[in-house]
Parts: C-alpha cells; sequence; structure tokens
C-alpha cells in the first residue's frame, strides 16, 4: 500500500510542475488539493460509514492538530521549497523525517527499534543522497532550507499522529476530518472570493518529451486530488494499521528514487548513473527493513 501511494505521490510531482508551469501558485495550488480532497473523501464518509462522521471535543483538537499542522503545512512547505531550491535537495532534507520518526519511536514512545532498521535508514539515506546529486547544488538559500526542515518536521508529524488516531478511527474518515480542517486553514489564509478561477480553465501543453501533446488543465488538476492524493493518502493512513509509522517512512522513501525516474521518462531530466545506484541503495534499505517484525 505505501509502495503504490509512493509511486502516485512520485507521478504527481511531474504533474504538479505541468501545472505550475501556467503560472498557478503553490498555495493555491494546496488550496484547491485540499479542498477537493475534503469533498471526495466527505462523501465516501457520508455515503459509506455516516456514523463514523462524529467526534469529540478532545478529538476535534486532534484532528485540527492533524489537519493544519500535518496535512496543510506538509503540501504547502513541499511545494513552497521547490520554488527556491532544486526539487532533489528538497526531497532529501524532507526524507530525513524517517530517521526523526525512528528516533520518536524509540526515545518517546519507548518502542524497540531493531538494529536493522537502523541499517535500513542508513542505506536509504545514502541512497537518496546519490538519487538528488546533492553534490550538484549551487548557491543554498537559506529560506528554502528552512521551509524545507518544515516540511521535513510537518511529514513526520503527520505519520506519527496519524499513526496513533488511527487506532480509534478509520483511516478514510480520519483523513476527511484532516482535510476539512486543512480546507479551513487555507480558506482563512487565501479567502475563496479572491480565488483566480480563470487562470484554471483551458489547456496546457504537457511538457518535455510530451511537449507535443495537450490537456485540459481542469483534468490534470482532478487527477492531483483523486489519484495524487485522496487515492495515496488513503493507501498511508490505511497502512498504518498494519505497520508502524517508522517502516513506513522508510517505504515511502521509494517516492524520490520514482519521481527522478519519471521525470527522466515524462520531462527529459538526467537520470545518471549516481542515481540508478541511489536507488538500488534505497529498495535495498526498504527490503532490509521489511524483514524486520
Amino acid at each position: 500500500m505505501v509502495a503504490a501511494a509512493a509511486t502516485l505521490f512520485a507521478v504527481n510531482a511531474s504533474i504538479v510542475k505541468v501545472i505550475e508551469h501556467t503560472g498557478i501558485d503553490a498555495q493555491r495550488l494546496t488550496e484547491v488539493r485540499s479542498t477537493g480532497c475534503f469533498v471526495g473523501l466527505a462523501l465516501i464518509v457520508l455515503l459509506t460509514r455516516p456514523a463514523n462522521v462524529r467526534a469529540g471535543r478532545r478529538e476535534l483538537v486532534l484532528l485540527a492538530a492533524l489537519g493544519v499542522g500535518g496535512l496543510a503545512l506538509v503540501q504547502w512547505s513541499y511545494f513552497f521549497a521547490i520554488h527556491r531550491l532544486p526539487i532533489g535537495e528538497v526531497l532529501l532534507i524532507q526524507y530525513i523525517a524517517p530517521l526523526l520518526i525512528a528516533l520518536w519511536a524509540r526515545f518517546v514512545f519507548r518502542e524497540h527499534v531493531r538494529t536493522r532498521i537502523w541499517v535500513a535508514l542508513a542505506l536509504c539515506l545514502a541512497g537518496l543522497v546519490l538519487v538528488v546529486r546533492i553534490w550538484d547544488a549551487g548557491t543554498l538559500d537559506g529560506v528554502g532550507i528552512a521551509v524545507s526542515g518544515v516540511a521535513c518536521l510537518s511529514y513526520a508529524f503527520y505519520l506519527l499522529m496519524a499513526e496513533r488516531r488511527v487506532r480509534e478511527r478509520d483511516p478514510i474518515s480520519l483523513l476527511a476530518w484532516g482535510f476539512l480542517f486543512s480546507t479551513l486553514f487555507w480558506t482563512i489564509v487565501l479567502p475563496w472570493w479572491s480565488f483566480p478561477g480563470r487562470r484554471f480553465e483551458g489547456d496546457t501543453m504537457l511538457l518535455g518529451r510530451l511537449s507535443s501533446w495537450h490537456a485540459p488543465l481542469w483534468l490534470l488538476v482532478a487527477s492531483v486530488v483523486v489519484l495524487g492524493t485522496i487515492v495515496p493518502f488513503m493507501l498511508v493512513v490505511g497502512a498504518l494499521r498494519h505497520i508502524s509509522a517508522t517502516r513506513v517512512a522508510i517505504v515511502a522513501m521509494l517516492e524520490p528514487a520514482v519521481a527522478i525516474a519519471v521525470a527522466w521518462a515524462w520531462l527529459g531530466e538526467s537520470f545518471q548513473s549516481p542515481q540508478i545506484a541511489g536507488t538500488a541503495l534505497t529498495l535495498g534499505g526498504i527490503m532490509l527493513a521489511q524483514t524486520s517484525r
């Protein structure tokens, strides 16, 4: 489930790049993404499990924390950071999160983390360094690095919070509540009456090797909402019922490797031998983590 989600997130990255090429900024795209996800998930809950809509006052506080501190910030900080830094640098910083989750599980939750998990983390992080080719980084941007750090922390927070909440609530209603608070947050930041609806009209070029092809912009946005957000988030949160947040985060490290491959196949970006070696290391780390019980 997590590997499928990571693949969908990776493909979604190239689709987002095409959408942003039209001039739509990251904040508006995040607002549309959050709102579309809330509407879709809320409909599923109301049609299939209406009794799960209810939430107590204490739980609402936790759901608000998940929605704002996790879902809202992790999306915005990632989109904002890739405007300031190369995507590889952002991904490398964001995917320090699995290490933070393992440390939190060990020293705060007092869970036993096996030695092979630490080895798997080391392999995955080393693989990501090769995948994103960190040595090619230019002048570092302080703001971009700081916001990438926010992406890392909010990603770790989202997984740890979801892991705890999914024990008491089904994944779909949990995400519906989370995206409701994410939507409310973005509605305050960017009121809907100022929404530039005309920017989402017409067709756009698909760039790269598909530059001769065009697609309706609304269709690409719908893909980001459904296949790039609703489905993968449901898979990740659903997986937390079966495996720990530490292992979910490790398997999710597949995303940068797949994203580089998709960008090479679609957008014509480079995919060199160090990146192939890094992909192998990352996959090796993920497979090692799966042998830990």
